[in-house]
């Protein structure tokens, strides 16, 4: 794919993670299938704690908010009446997270949740997150050009960074001038760039938004944010128009700086 010249009003470039930084097949191998196999677990562990219930609060009003959707799993409220009602709930809890996962949901409930139960995992040393191995050395590259760096992902802010507080190349949050999760807005929308530029203190177009996803990729450019879309191994086909249209990169070492000649 070659050398991509980043635009010289370009000031932050800023990062997906699933099939950008990271692997689509960790989040989708190894991250998501640990929330399935453990929900169940988790929530009897932690049920009285308040960072739980807040957790199942969230949940409980999405599932309110679900209730005309085909196969919508509500979540009863506790009336305090015993060990049989507590488990009946917490299955209620843990269809609706299978549920809202079989259905690639990305609410804000749901990412809560899988933060906190990812937190465990990572302090735990079940899960690592993985990077490619490209990634660290550009950033480091772009920081000492003068680039600032941010993560803009579905995943909560907190899921972000564990995964970067606990990866295969260690602690490597010092990268990070900043993390933007679905709180800012949905990935597929404009006024989400829009936002997030106001929230850094710089025009939409000083931004280079690096993702997988042509209909984000799409939405940012909408709000006049520069754009690539990134090839990596398991991650989705593009079509012919729209490898036409955007600019590819395969790699992180492809973007080139200005600033760095």
């Amino acid at each position: 794919m070659g050398v991509l010249p980043v635009p010289a009003e370009v000031r932050a470039i800023l990062l997906d993670i699933e099939g950008t930084t990271t692997p689509i097949a960790f989040v989708q191998e190894t991250l998501f299938p640990y929330i399935k196999d453990n929900v169940k677990e988790y929530l009897r562990a932690h049920w009285e704690e308040e960072e739980c219930q807040r957790d199942v609060g969230l949940l409980r009003k999405q599932a309110q908010e679900d209730s005309s959707l085909d196969g919508a799993v509500p979540i009863p409220l506790e009336s305090g009446s015993g060990e049989e009602e507590l488990e009946r709930i917490i299955q209620a809890v843990v269809d609706n997270v299978h549920w809202q996962m079989s259905l690639d949901r990305k609410t804000t409930a749901l990412k809560q949740l899988q933060g906190h139960m990812w937190r465990a995992a990572y302090a735990t040393g079940h899960v690592k997150g993985e990077i490619f191995e490209d990634v660290v050395p550009a950033i480091r590259k772009w920081r000492e050009a003068g680039m600032k760096v941010y993560i803009y992902s579905s995943g909560s802010v907190e899921a972000q960074k564990l995964l970067f507080g606990y990866s295969t190349e260690g602690d490597i949050l010092e990268l990070f001038d900043g993390h933007f999760d679905t709180k800012i807005g949905p990935k597929v929308e404009s006024e989400s760039y829009r936002r997030i530029a106001a929230s850094i203190g710089c025009a939409t177009n000083n931004i280079l938004f690096l993702t997988d996803v042509p209909r984000e990729a799409n939405a940012a450019e909408e709000a006049d944010t520069h754009v690539a879309v990134v090839i990596r191994p398991g991650n989705a086909g593009l079509t012919d128009d729209e490898k036409s249209y955007y600019s590819l990169i395969s790699s992180f070492t492809e973007l080139f700086l200005p600033s760095s000649t």
